[in-house]
C-alpha cells in the first residue's frame, strides 16, 4: 500500500490532475491497484457536465497512466527525480462502458504486459464497484529531460 505522501514523491502531478488517491496493491513489475475518490469538487465537473456531473474519458485514461506509472518505477527499483518522466506513447482498444460520476470510487487495475527498448505496454481497467468503466492499452516510455 501506498498513501497520498508516498505518491506525491513518486508522481510530479498535483493538483488538479493528480488522479490516484491512494495504492491499495502493488506488485513490482507486475501489477498495481489504485483508487481516485471522485468528489463534486473536481474542478472539471464544472463544465462537463453542469447538468449532470460525469468525469472525462481522457480523465480515467490519465488516471490509469499515472498508476502505469507508479508500477513502472517500482518496477525499475527507482526513485523518480526531476530529470525523470514517464510519457504516454500511445493508447489502443480504449473503451468506456459506465460514466463516472461525483462520489464514485474509481479501482484501476493496470498490469505490465511488457517492456522493450524503454518502452512499456500496460493493460488498464477502471472499476466502479464491480462494473467497469473504462478499459485500454497504454504504451508509455521513461525519458530523461536535458
Amino acid at each position: 500500500m501506498m498513501d497520498i505522501h508516498e505518491i506525491l514523491k513518486k508522481l510530479p502531478h498535483r493538483y488538479p490532475i493528480l488522479l490516484v488517491d491512494r495504492v491499495l496493491e502493488i506488485e513490482p513489475g507486475k501489477r498495481i491497484k489504485t483508487l481516485k475518490n471522485v468528489t463534486i469538487n473536481e474542478p472539471f465537473f464544472t463544465g462537463h457536465f453542469p447538468h449532470r456531473p460525469v468525469m472525462p474519458g481522457v480523465l480515467m485514461l490519465e488516471a490509469m497512466a499515472q498508476s502505469a506509472a507508479l508500477l513502472s518505477f517500482a518496477a525499475e527499483g527507482a526513485e523518480p527525480d526531476h530529470k525523470s518522466v514517464i510519457y504516454f506513447a500511445g493508447i489502443d482498444g480504449a473503451r468506456f462502458k459506465r460514466p463516472v460520476e461525483p462520489g464514485d470510487q474509481l479501482v484501476m487495475d493496470v498490469s505490465l504486459e511488457r517492456s522493450r527498448a524503454g518502452i512499456y505496454k500496460f493493460k488498464g481497467v477502471a472499476r466502479v464497484g464491480e462494473q467497469v468503466a473504462c478499459e485500454a492499452e497504454l504504451m508509455c516510455t521513461m525519458r530523461t529531460l536535458p
